[in-house]
C-alpha cells in the first residue's frame, strides 16, 4: 500500500535507531541460546579444571579461557543453524513460535550465515588455540547435532539416545584441551553428562509432548507404549547416573566433599525422577526439570572443589 512507507517512518521515528539496535542484539543473542551455552561453559570448563595435574605449579588460564570462547562460538553456531532447519516446526509451537527465526524478527539468510561463521571459526580457534583433538571434537559434536539428532527428532523417538552423545561432548573438549588426550577419567565426565541427558529431556518431553506432537516431532511413541516409554527413559538412567556420579570419589579424583555431595543431590535427583516415572503429571515433570537445571552445575561445582 501507498501508506507503508509513511508508516515504517513513523514506527522508525517512534523506535530511535539505539533501540532497534538493542532488539537486534537480543535477537542474535536469543539465536545462540544461552541457557543451553551457560551449562555447557561449566562442563566443558569443569572438566578442563579436572585435566589438569593437581600437583601443576601455575594453573594456564589462558587456554581455558580459549577453550570456552572456541567451545562458546562452536555451539552459539549450531544453536543458529538448528534453529534454522527447524524454523518451520519452531513455529508450530508455543514454547518455540516467539524464536527469532519462528517470529520472521531475522531472516533465514542471516542466521545461515551468522550460525556458519560462529561454527567454522569456533573450530578453528580450538584448533589453533589448544590442539586439533579438541577441534575435531567440536566439529564431530556439531555435525552429529545437526545432521544427525536434528532430523531424527522428526523420525524415531531414539533421537534422545543419539542426541546425548554430543550432549555430553563439551566434556571431553575441555578435557582434550587441557591434556591433548582422553582417558577413563574423562569418559567418567562424559557418562555423567550423557546419562543426565535422559531424565531432562523426558520431563521437557513430557511437559510439551502435545506441542511436540502438533510439529510433528517423534520424541515420545505416537501409541500407547508413552508411559512406559517414559518411565524407562527417566529411572533407567537416573539410577546409572546415581552411581556413576560417585566413581570420581572412588577412584580418588575427588574428596569426601563431592562424594557426600554427589550422594546427597543424586538421591534428590533420582527420588523426582521416580516420582515422573510412576506418576506421569506435569506437576511431577516441572518439578524434575527444574532439579535437573539445578543438579548438574551443583555436581560439577563440587567436583571441582574437591579435586584430588
Amino acid at each position: 500500500m501507498a501508506t507503508e512507507p509513511i508508516l515504517a517512518a513513523l514506527e522508525m521515528a517512534q523506535h530511535p535507531r539505539s533501540q532497534v539496535s538493542s532488539s537486534v542484539l537480543r535477537d542474535y543473542w536469543a539465536l545462540t541460546k544461552p541457557e543451553i551455552n551457560f551449562l555447557i561453559a561449566f562442563t566443558s570448563a569443569t572438566s578442563f579444571w579436572m585435566a589438569v595435574p593437581i600437583y601443576s605449579a601455575h594453573f594456564q588460564w589462558a587456554p581455558l579461557l580459549s577453550t570456552l570462547l572456541g567451545t562458546m562460538l562452536a555451539s552459539s553456531g549450531a544453536a543458529a543453524l538448528n534453529q534454522l532447519i527447524e524454523v518451520r516446526y519452531d513455529a508450530q509451537m508455543r514454547r518455540t513460535a516467539r524464536r527469532p527465526l519462528a517470529s520472521g524478527t531475522i531472516t533465514p539468510t542471516a542466521a545461515m550465515w551468522f550460525g556458519v561463521s560462529l561454527s567454522v571459526f569456533g573450530v578453528m580457534y580450538l584448533a589453533i588455540s589448544t590442539n586439533v583433538l579438541a577441534a575435531l571434537i567440536a566439529a564431530l559434536t556439531l555435525l552429529s547435532y545437526l545432521f544427525l539428532y536434528t532430523p531424527l527428532k522428526r523420525v524415531t523417538p531414539l533421537c534422545t539416545l543419539v542426541g546425548a552423545i554430543p550432549g555430553a561432548a563439551p566434556t571431553l573438549i575441555g578435557w582434550t584441551a587441557a591434556r591433548g588426550q582422553l582417558n577413563a577419567a574423562a569418559w567418567e565426565l562424559f557418562a555423567i553428562v550423557f546419562l543426565w541427558q535422559f531424565p531432562h529431556f523426558m520431563a521437557i518431553a513430557w511437559m510439551y509432548r502435545e506441542d511436540y506432537g502438533r510439529a510433528g516431532y517423534l520424541v515420545l511413541p505416537a501409541n500407547n507404549l508413552k508411559d512406559r516409554f517414559v518411565a524407562w527413559q527417566t529411572l533407567l538412567p537416573a539410577l546409572g547416573l546415581f552411581v556413576v556420579a560417585i566413581v570420581p570419589a572412588l577412584r580418588g579424583g575427588a574428596g569426601i566433599v563431592y562424594f557426600a555431595g554427589a550422594l546427597v543431590s543424586g538421591g534428590v535427583f533420582l527420588y523426582y525422577s521416580t516420582r515422573l516415572s510412576f506418576k506421569r503429571s506435569a506437576t511431577s515433570a516441572r518439578k524434575l526439570l527444574l532439579v535437573s537445571i539445578i543438579y548438574l552445575p551443583v555436581l560439577f561445582f563440587l567436583l571441582a572443589l574437591d579435586k584430588k
